[in-house]
């Protein structure tokens, strides 16, 4: 009988490509106590799915900001019962999904938590459905959150230090992704303008004086 979680997946798959993008562990840069466990687990890939007939992945509105997006999903390969969890299919469409369960969206900062707690590396327990840039970056960012622990005592400098790992990743696999340099720019700047934002919210003075230049450049070795 057909029916099980394998089959499940093997059906999912006729409806969705699915690409496992390279996301080596990146240096710390940001001060210490801002992290209390950076690289916990090391990263190394990441399988991210997007539906067959979605269209191309280019740079297009809105732009990325601090708002979760539609269609960022991590969907569970099996039931994880120590995390939040909801129907994949009421969040991830045009992938097939039926009975899968995913990690409920408002439950990024209790998977953080709980993978750390548990030791549970998030390769085995999710895939990325994400089916438009922004949804992308955001799982990227995301997942440099689940290895990469911090008590979240300085947001600011927190999700800068995501954000820059998630843009790194980016660039590392942008080829197979479909990406040029100017959608990349453009991803850069949107990163970047968050980052002053969350830096004015806070009344805190931004580590570097221009964050569009720290986002435009390479990896940095240090702020």
């Amino acid at each position: 009988m057909d029916d099980g979680p394998r089959a499940l997946d093997r059906r999912t798959a006729s409806l969705a490509t699915a690409l496992m993008l390279d996301v080596p562990p990146m240096p710390c840069i940001v001060p210490d106590g801002v992290f209390d466990a950076w690289s916990w687990c090391e990263s190394d890939v990441i399988e991210w799915r997007r539906p067959a007939d979605a269209p191309p992945i280019l740079r297009e509105t809105p732009a990325i900001d601090g708002q979760n997006p539609a269609g960022l999903v991590f969907v569970m390969r099996e039931e994880c019962t120590l995390l939040p969890r909801e129907l994949a299919r009421l969040h991830a469409f045009g992938y097939g999904l039926d009975g899968e369960l995913a990690l409920a969206p408002y439950a990024i900062d209790d998977a953080t938590d709980l993978l750390y707690a548990n030791r549970l590396r998030p390769r085995d327990v999710f895939w990325l459905a994400a089916s438009t840039l922004d949804a992308l970056v955001w799982g990227l960012h995301d997942w440099a959150h689940f290895h990469n622990h911090g008590p979240f005592d300085q947001p600011a400098m927190t999700e800068l230090q995501c954000d820059l790992v998630a843009l790194a990743w980016l660039r590392r696999n942008a080829a197979r992704i479909g990406l040029d340099d100017a959608c990349l720019t453009t991803v850069a700047r949107d990163l970047a303008r968050l980052s002053r934002k969350r830096f004015d919210e806070e009344q805190l003075a931004s580590p570097v004086a221009d964050l569009d230049a720290l986002f435009l450049g390479p990896y940095p070795e240090t702020l």
